[in-house]
């Protein structure tokens, strides 16, 4: 018997299997881990078939089966070969993704955690005996009544006297599977569902492939339909992916999943450790827990008798991996639900202009929630015309959120502040002579970081210490200018001395298990005002919070991106819903620049039918999704010249070989032209139907495989230009 196996090396060049014979004391099936002879050298690689024959004379004999019991099955097998169609990846680089860091085919530990315990090995009438013929023998007749009563002890727990109880035959060691994760709480928690939900449930068919989009307002109930769906499923014998948008958003989306379910839930996102990652893939492969909830990565798990898909907030951007291979959450899971005939259910308050389009048209099946739990009220919104509080002096805070934080903090109820930036401030510069700091690899200005009075490069990480004196001009004359989350945290302070202030970003949220700790301190009410970016905005749910100030809304509104408004009414919207989801009387203030944008009446009336209606006119007129779908490739190098020479050449090849119909733009430079002293430019292409395209772009990319100075980022559908 023969098998072919995949190399553990990603690399394009590399990216096909090569013969070995299975030595007859090995057991192996497809999907198993080995580890086999490569070029002189140990390698580990996947078995993707098994044969009776070869062609080949003198093959190597597989050394060893690793981790054989989680082997890679036949569905995840599959879809390492669409990933690879999709996003132009080795098939390798295909496995890699799908699999946690301590579990990865170039990988060989083993994170296996056990208890040993102590037990009898004798009957009970032997083990008296013992005791009563051995009174002296203090330390050992403990152990055996304790034994006695127990019938296991934690090794660990007791004296080195059971050594000799040991090499008599009275006891023996066993040992039990720990796993790192354990869900503590046994409380149970039931849901009853609204009328509006029930409908909802009653109209999702669980044994047919369809997509469902699940609009629904912020605090309208979607997380107990999910649940009641989920509940359908597993008694149904059948398994359950969830996902949410971001790891801020998983500890409560798992406590409630665990008051429902138990231990049939794993979690799996990256903030996990190796082993914890290791120990939630194996209770999935081992099939002892019937549902995953988890972030973008999750969609991978291998559950068996997928019976159910749940992307919630899919709206969010996080669902798209930005590095190869570039996939979306969302296109693995409809190719999952393809496989095992279940439904994939979308759900979100402001869902892609993409997923309600498909909606309109018949593709996705359309299900709506538009009342908030309770018949609550949504918040007030009031916009503020930052110009005028300017004239006044109020750079941060305007005079109505400030009264409204006094309000608020005397009901002894919280408050939110988003601002969608991290660091003390955008720019520092030298008024003297206006030099900036930039990052010397990348093509951006460095954000201050006042409690390590650092200067970070938020692409690369490059970090300096910030200098007293102008390097350019040697003058004292440095200056910063714009807003971070640690700047407002710091104003705050200042303006609410007795307020209890937490700020959560990327650079607070950074070590381990500190999203639960903020969490539980914001639902515990041991928190006043809770400052924070991007991830505080969606999904979160604090009965005590009845007011949201946005500092900065126009933010968003300034980046040069199609998606631009569409992105900015989803934020407002969502951290706009995190306000009054307990029935309590809430507001939000949003700070502007500009009042007069309509996007602020959208936003202000909630209004996403407009939003969409308005959005679409402008993407048909500019030939954007949901029109046209987008392919971005960028050419990038370390030599300026050779990356825009490459870059011509392939949009000359791309004109003679793709359907006319489809619009090639560039090429140009990427929005941020250098990262890590990497040149990049980009080249755009707006295509419908086009048969032509995906041969062309794979002939280009396989011209560009081992080349050294250059390398392509080819992306299908890219999230941003």
């Amino acid at each position: 018997m023969y098998a072919d196996v995949l190399i553990q090396y990603t690399k394009k060049e590399l990216d096909k299997t090569f013969t070995y014979k299975i030595p007859t004391n090995l057991s192996i099936e497809i999907g198993n881990k080995v580890k086999v002879k490569f070029n002189n050298k140990i390698v580990n690689g996947i078995v993707l078939n098994i044969k009776d024959t070869t062609d080949y004379e003198n093959t190597l004999e597989i050394i060893d089966v690793l981790n054989s019991e989680l082997k890679l099955n036949e569905e995840l097998i599959k879809l390492g070969y669409y990933l690879k169609d999709i996003t132009l990846c080795s098939l390798m680089k295909s496995y890699q993704t799908m699999l946690p860091t301590s579990l990865k085919v170039n990988k060989s530990n083993n994170y296996d955690k056990y208890i040993e315990y102590i037990e009898l090995n004798k009957t009970n009438e032997e083990i008296l005996d013992y005791i009563n013929n051995n009174k002296r023998c203090t330390s050992q007749i403990n152990i055996l009544k304790l034994l006695l009563i127990n019938k296991k002890l934690k090794k660990s727990d007791i004296s080195s006297s059971y050594k000799i109880l040991l090499d008599k035959d009275l006891i023996k060691i066993t040992k039990e599977r720990l796993y790192r994760l354990n869900n503590n709480d046994l409380s149970k928690v039931t849901y009853k569902l609204t009328n509006e939900q029930l409908n909802v449930v009653n109209n999702i068919e669980l044994n047919a492939s369809n997509t469902y989009l699940l609009y629904g307002v912020t605090g309208s109930g979607k997380t107990i339909v999910y649940i009641d769906l989920i509940k359908k499923v597993i008694n149904n014998k059948k398994t359950a992916i969830m996902l949410v948008p971001e790891i801020s958003l998983t500890h409560q989306m798992v406590e409630r999943l665990y008051k429902s379910f138990g231990e049939s839930v794993a979690i799996l996102h990256s903030r996990l450790s190796d082993g914890e990652k290791y120990d939630e893939y194996t209770k999935i492969a081992k099939e002892e827990v019937s549902l995953v909830v988890g972030t973008r990565s999750a969609i991978f798990a291998p559950l068996k008798n997928l019976g159910l898909i749940i992307i919630d907030e899919e709206h969010s951007s996080t669902y798209k991996q930005e590095t190869n291979p570039r996939y979306n959450a969302i296109d693995i899971a409809k190719w999952r639900s393809s496989y095992n005939n279940c439904p994939l259910i979308l759900g979100s308050a402001t869902p892609t202009l993409e997923s309600f389009a498909r909606a309109q048209k018949g593709v996705y099946k359309l299900l709506r929630l538009d009342k908030r739990i309770g018949n609550y009220n949504l918040p007030v919104v009031e916009i503020v015309d930052m110009k005028e509080e300017m004239k006044k002096r109020n750079t941060i805070y305007s005079d109505l959120l400030k009264s409204k934080i006094i309000e608020t903090l005397k009901k002894h109820e919280q408050t939110m502040i988003l601002l969608n930036r991290r660091g003390f401030s955008t720019i520092v510069s030298c008024q003297s002579c206006g030099y900036t700091y930039k990052c010397p690899h990348c093509e951006i200005t460095l954000t201050y970081h006042k409690s390590t009075n650092s200067l970070r490069c938020h692409y690369c990480g490059y970090t300096k210490i910030l200098d007293e004196f102008c390097p350019n001009c040697k003058e004292h004359a440095i200056t910063s200018y714009g807003l971070g989350t640690e700047k407002i945290e710091e104003e705050t302070k200042k303006l609410f001395p007795t307020a209890r202030i937490i700020r959560m970003d990327r650079d607070t949220t950074t070590k381990k298990n500190s999203h639960e700790k903020y969490i539980k301190m914001i639902e515990n009410e041991e928190v006043d005002i809770i400052i924070g970016t991007q991830m505080i905005s969606k999904g979160l749910d604090f009965p005590k919070i009845s007011l949201v100030g946005v500092i900065n809304a126009d933010e968003s509104l300034n980046i040069p991106d199609f998606r631009s408004n569409e992105r900015t009414f989803s934020l407002l919207n969502q951290v706009s819903g995190r306000a009054g989801r307990s029935g309590i009387d809430s507001s939000v203030i949003i700070q502007t620049f500009n009042p007069d944008n309509k996007i602020f009446d959208f936003i202000k009336n909630n209004d996403y039918i407009n939003l969409y209606n308005t959005e679409m006119l402008i993407r048909k007129k500019l030939k954007y999704p949901p029109y046209y779908y987008l392919l971005s490739i960028k050419v990038c190098s370390k030599d300026y010249d050779i990356s825009l020479n490459n870059s011509n050449k392939i949009v000359d090849y791309l004109k003679n070989h793709i359907d006319k119909t489809s619009i090639i733009l560039g090429p140009s430079t990427s929005n941020i032209f250098k990262i890590n002293n990497i040149y990049r430019f980009q080249i755009i292409i707006k295509y419908r139907f086009d048969n032509l395209l995906f041969d062309a772009i794979k002939f280009i990319d396989n011209l560009y495989i081992g080349k050294k100075d250059i390398y392509l980022e080819i992306d299908n559908n890219p999230i941003s230009l």
